[in-house]
């Protein structure tokens, strides 16, 4: 199974809509690169860079807040595994103690 094909995006109970694992994915596993465009208006899928804030354009953007979290975005705005993320789980990252 393809990465694309194992995620989906679907109503979460942490905030609107989420990211969603259809399929089992490994720790360590890059899912994918967030694509971004810079921005001048803040909204919901804007991440805040040194080099100012971009919004996140691809589904990936659909990853929600979770003080645990099962993915971690790096500084090359990849978003990996943190653990082993199974079938239905939802994709969460910690966004930082200010959405605690």
């Amino acid at each position: 199974m393809s990465l694309k094909k194992t995620l989906k995006v679907g109503k979460s109970c942490i905030h609107g809509k989420g990211l969603f694992a259809t399929g089992t994915i490994k720790k360590g596993t890059v899912i994918g690169y967030c694509k971004t465009r810079k921005t001048k208006k803040p909204g919901d899928h804007t991440l805040w860079l040194d080099k100012g804030p971009v919004d996140v354009t691809c589904r990936l953007k659909y990853i929600n807040h979770n003080a645990k979290p099962n993915v971690a975005y790096y500084d090359d705005l990849s978003v990996v595994a943190l653990r082993k993320i199974k079938p239905g789980d939802e994709l969460t990252h910690h966004y930082g103690d200010d959405w605690e």
